[in-house]
């Protein structure tokens, strides 16, 4: 079970860092050619490879850092329309993948560590 939650935030992570920056340089960024939002994806990279290692810590305060990406998907996804909506409601899912993965790794792997 711990596998498949680690597996589970692993890939979310990773899932959400490409979307974040494919949705900002070619899929619908705010001006044509890309944007500077697409930076964006930088601080996702804080906790990756920590969440890659099974860091139970990481698990901890990454739960409550994607909380961030998880608000700015539900503004976006009822303040814009069309694709940008639609990868805001992906980002939004993404976000719940991950936060349930990482509390529940984390509080599974408690007698562990």
């Amino acid at each position: 079970m711990i596998h498949k939650l680690r597996l589970g935030a692993s890939a979310s992570l990773l899932a959400l860092i490409f979307l974040c920056l494919a949705w900002e340089t070619f899929l619908a960024p705010l001006k044509p050619g890309g944007s500077l939002l697409m930076l964006k994806a930088a601080p996702l990279l804080l906790p990756l490879f920590g969440i890659l290692r099974g860091q139970r810590y990481t698990y901890q305060w990454a739960s409550m850092f994607i909380l961030l990406y998880f608000i700015e998907g539900v503004v976006r996804s009822w303040a814009d329309s069309g694709i940008s909506a639609t990868l805001a409601l992906i980002e939004i899912l993404l976000c719940l993948i991950f936060f349930c993965c990482a509390i529940f790794y984390a509080k599974l792997s408690r007698n562990r560590t």
